[in-house]
């Protein structure tokens, strides 16, 4: 198993640099720059700025001193437009708040998501099962962009529940929405994985023997058929709990959490392309590592995945 962890850490390491690298390339290479205005900035001020960022030295050496900075100190270096804000500081500030509410999503989405797939699969054929799938079906037709505004409409003008937007230190009311919005789809495509995959395993061999045995159906689920039919699951809940605790530009926008994708959207419109640099590099830095994750745990669950 140690060994498998270092392959995978290995071949983790460079394709974080390669993700670095490429990014910086391809921010250098878009048209315009941090200071283009709609009115021509003279060209020695142009110069003065891009001396104080260093944006007037060879391609190669930029790249070499970012590297070097995030490696070694974890420096994404000054914002563009926020000038008495560093990269670090803003990252500091909207993190904690998507962190905080997309893990909430996460663990919301995982546990209706598996209970509604095993649910369906057991009682296959079943009205249970037709209910498991049709909200399934129903939650997977409702991406977040569509149930935020419809959960703002009828829980905050017309029931007058929750409050429509805000954090407030992450007060319960202003995260009910925003978890709701934010795990529908996730729930739906893991109850879908988890109902494939439950069928499929209920079907095998031991399963069957187990059941000859005698043994109760609840032991047979949970003991016997529950970690193999997890599997798939596994491999898809990586780039999931990323993608809520990274991608969450449409939560930020419609609630005002002011979580990390505020700030990225802003940064796109503004091109503060540092800033844009330091969230794209932690976005893929957590992909990098939840993917690691999910090779150990798939390692774990199937030993024979380590040969």
């Amino acid at each position: 198993m140690f060994n498998f962890i270092l392959k995978r850490l290995a071949v983790a390491v460079p394709t974080l640099l390669i993700l670095i690298i490429l990014s910086y390339v391809l921010m250098h290479a878009a048209p315009g720059g941090p200071f283009t205005q709609e009115r021509a900035v003279p060209p020695e001020i142009m110069a003065n700025l891009e001396a104080k960022y260093g944006l007037n030295q060879p391609l190669w050496k930029q790249i070499l001193t970012y590297v070097t900075d995030v490696t070694t100190r974890f420096d994404f270096g000054p914002s563009f437009v926020y000038k008495d804000r560093s990269v670090n500081e803003i990252i500091a500030q909207g993190f904690p708040i998507t962190l905080t509410y997309g893990t909430i999503s996460f663990v919301v989405a995982v546990l209706a998501g598996c209970t509604l797939g095993v649910l369906a699969a057991v009682y296959h054929n079943s009205w249970l099962d037709y209910l498991a799938v049709g909200i399934s079906v129903g939650a997977q037709v409702l991406p977040n962009f569509v149930m935020a505004p419809i959960l703002v409409l009828v829980f905050t003008l017309w029931l007058g529940w929750l409050p429509g937007g805000g954090w407030q230190g992450g007060e319960w009311q202003f995260l009910v929405m925003p978890v709701i919005a934010l795990s529908t789809s996730f729930m739906a495509s893991i109850a879908r994985i988890t109902r494939s995959s439950m069928l499929e395993v209920l079907n095998a061999n031991h399963i069957r023997t187990a059941r000859a045995k005698g043994l109760p159906t609840r032991r047979v689920i949970l003991r016997h058929a529950l970690k193999p039919a997890l599997l798939p699951v596994i491999s898809y809940l990586g780039p999931a709990f990323v993608t809520m605790i990274t991608g969450s530009v449409v939560i930020d926008m419609f609630f005002s959490t002011g979580g990390i994708g505020l700030f990225f959207v802003n940064a796109a419109l503004n091109r503060d392309y540092s800033v844009m640099m330091g969230i794209t590099i932690l976005v893929g830095g957590l992909t990098i590592i939840f993917n690691l994750v999910v090779d150990i745990l798939y390692a774990w669950i199937d030993p024979k995945i380590r040969y």
